[in-house]
């Protein structure tokens, strides 16, 4: 299910639902996912309440509990004012922001996780991102710059 608390341009309940099943599938997360689209103050409450930062943030996932009936891969919460943003200083669309995030989430819930994977999930988000036609992924524009040789 997808809720658009907030309004994005560009961005239907529909399409956005469209996009999480697609995205979904690529991943090979089988389970549905419920993803909120809402306000940087839902956002900053949530980072609060389950990771102690009093801050807004871009996106959150919630994995569901293990053996839920019927199964359920969990929640996937996204500012919609931290999308826009974003998407003005990239040089792309709120909309393709949101399903930027979105597709971020949902390799969260499928078990991928960037601090601690060696680059497993940026990897796997950036080849998704282009299967789906999607601009920069998230990993990738926020990832240090390489030390090292260059190319």
């Amino acid at each position: 299910m997808v809720i658009l608390q907030k309004r994005v341009v560009g961005l239907t309940e529909l399409a956005l639902d469209r996009f999480v099943s697609r995205a979904r599938r690529a991943a090979g997360l089988r389970a549905p996912v419920n993803v909120l689209v809402t306000s940087n103050a839902e956002l900053r409450e949530l980072n609060r309440c389950f990771r102690g930062k009093n801050q807004p943030t871009d996106v959150l996932s919630f994995p569901a509990l293990p053996g839920l009936k019927p199964h359920f891969a969990g929640d996937i919460a996204i500012s919609a004012e931290i999308a826009a943003n974003n998407a003005r200083a990239l040089g792309h669309t709120a909309a393709e922001e949101v399903k930027i995030l979105a597709l971020h989430g949902i390799l969260h819930l499928r078990g991928y996780d960037h601090e601690r994977d060696q680059g497993k999930m940026a990897r796997r988000e950036e080849k998704l991102r282009r299967d789906l036609r999607l601009p920069t992924g998230l990993i990738k524009r926020t990832a240090p710059p390489r030390r090292g040789r260059r190319a």
